[in-house]
This record gives C-alpha cells, sequence and structure tokens, in this order.
C-alpha cells in the first residue's frame, strides 16, 4: 500500500550519471567505485570485496569497461609473488577523477533544481544563473540566511543547498541594490586564487571569516600550480589554486580532510534580476 503523502511535504528532484560508448553503457557510480577501490587495493578480487561486489561481477564489469574505452582503464601487474595484482592505467585513473568532479556537480545541479521546484510562485531563475559566464572558478547559489548591517559596509550570510554557508562583506548601497534581504536567493563567486587550503588546523584561531571544511577530490598539477577540488557536502565542491611547492609539503591527494579558507571580502555576491 502506497504511503499517503503529506502536503507539507517538498518536492524533491533525483538524478543519476551514466556513461555511454558507442550507445554502450561504460558505467555509473558503482563501476566508478570499483574503479578507484582496484586504484586503493591494487587487487580486483580485494576491491570487489570493498564495494561488496562479487568476484565474478568485478571482473565482468572490468572486461566491459576495458572494450567499451578502446584502451585499458585497469591492467594486470606483477606483484613479485605468487600470481599478481591489477592496478588503474593512467586512463582509468583520470577517468575515475573527472567522474567523481562530474557526479559532484551533477548532485549540486539536481539540488539547486529541487530548490527551484519548492516554491511555484518564484521565477525560474537557475537556468539564467547557469547561463551567467564569469571568470570566477567558485559559483555558488543559495539563500541569504543572515544579514548585519554596518555603518559603512554589510555582512550578508549566504545558505548553500545542503548546509554550507558563506559570508560576504559589501557596501550598504550594494545590498540595498541587490535587494539581498532574509530568504532571498543569491549567488556567490569566488576566485579559485582567493582560496587556502589548510590540512591541520589544529585549533587555531583565523581571522578567515569562512572555512569550509570537507574532503579532497581530486588534485590536478600543471606546471607551477596546481587546482585542488574539495567537496564541501551537499553537492557543492570549491576549487583553489596552490603552487607546486605547497602541493608537495602538504601531501595534498584525494580522500584527505582539508578546509577551504577564505575572507568574506573574496566574496562577491549578486541576484536575478
Amino acid at each position: 500500500m502506497a504511503r499517503k503523502k503529506s502536503k507539507g511535504e517538498a518536492i524533491e528532484l533525483q538524478g543519476s550519471v551514466w556513461m555511454n560508448m558507442g550507445g554502450q553503457t561504460l558505467g555509473g557510480s558503482s563501476r566508478i567505485e570499483l574503479l578507484r577501490a582496484i586504484g586503493e587495493h591494487g587487487s580486483i578480487t580485494q576491491a570487489a570485496r570493498a564495494v561488496g561486489m562479487s568476484y565474478k561481477a568485478a571482473w565482468d564489469a572490468v572486461d566491459a569497461m576495458n572494450n567499451l574505452a578502446g584502451v585499458p582503464l585497469v591492467e594486470r601487474c606483477s606483484t613479485g609473488g605468487r600470481g599478481g595484482g591489477s592496478r588503474l592505467t593512467e586512463r582509468g585513473r583520470q577517468l575515475a577523477e573527472r567522474f567523481v568532479q562530474i557526479e559532484s556537480a551533477h548532485r549540486r545541479f539536481v539540488q539547486l533544481l529541487s530548490s527551484e521546484a519548492t516554491d511555484l510562485s518564484q521565477d525560474f531563475n537557475l537556468l539564467r544563473m547557469l547561463n551567467m559566464k564569469t571568470s570566477a572558478r567558485n559559483q555558488f547559489a543559495g539563500t541569504v540566511s543572515g544579514y548585519r548591517a554596518g555603518s559603512v559596509n554589510d555582512e550578508v550570510e549566504l545558505t548553500l543547498p545542503g548546509g554550507a554557508r558563506i559570508v560576504a562583506i559589501m557596501t550598504r548601497e550594494s545590498t540595498e541594490q541587490l535587494g539581498l534581504t532574509l530568504g532571498a536567493s543569491a549567488f556567490a563567486l569566488i576566485k579559485a586564487s582567493s582560496i587556502i587550503v589548510a590540512t591541520e588546523l589544529g585549533g587555531a584561531r583565523l581571522s578567515a571569516r569562512n572555512q569550509l571544511a570537507g574532503t579532497v577530490l581530486a588534485v590536478h598539477p600543471g606546471a607551477v600550480n596546481a587546482d585542488v577540488v574539495i567537496d564541501i557536502g551537499g553537492g557543492n565542491s570549491i576549487a583553489a589554486v596552490v603552487t607546486l611547492a605547497s602541493l608537495q609539503a602538504m601531501r595534498l591527494e584525494a580522500g584527505m580532510a582539508a578546509t577551504a579558507l577564505f575572507k568574506a571580502s573574496s566574496v562577491i555576491l549578486g541576484a536575478m534580476a
């Protein structure tokens, strides 16, 4: 018997990401989880056990992905003892990292759509925001949840889907022009170069108003700098640029805990007309 739906329940949207090649399914989150487990354990058998998959299902999945991808994603390797292990190829590692980023962006998109679907009396502003082009790597949509007026500048707090909060400092004139009252929809823009990544705060007290704790999703080293993407929950992720020296000194890698720090003055707030 179907459960009777309460009139007070909010509309929620759901969705999942799948990869196809040539009309055939390459995989989704479960297969990517298997790839990441192979990379971590160096064994398909141990990886299958870690993700709760049978040995045969894991082997079938690996064979299917290797065949469809056109290049091996997983390859056998010698461990120096009896038998051998398995490891991700560079292509397999890249695919797993990129899928995590895409899935994070997809979760955020679906959550933003859900927030638009809740209040049918409001205009549908999400598509206008998504079509907006800016140089800022980090773009977040949310709701004004806090406001404190100052003699010259105002402090505005924006809550994102999932609960993360961003504080911005702006002039009183800008606050009034944008109509940033409590409950208003707004978006925040933050340059990746304005983000400081910390891994061991140890109870330190910092002047940065924004301290978003999360988990490193991916690290992409370049010639001079590296891009670091941190999952801050609720389908949201924030990108930062760090030097290669800092990357090596902090030993940043996917899966480790990290905090994104940035000043309230580094945040630009906007509202849809």
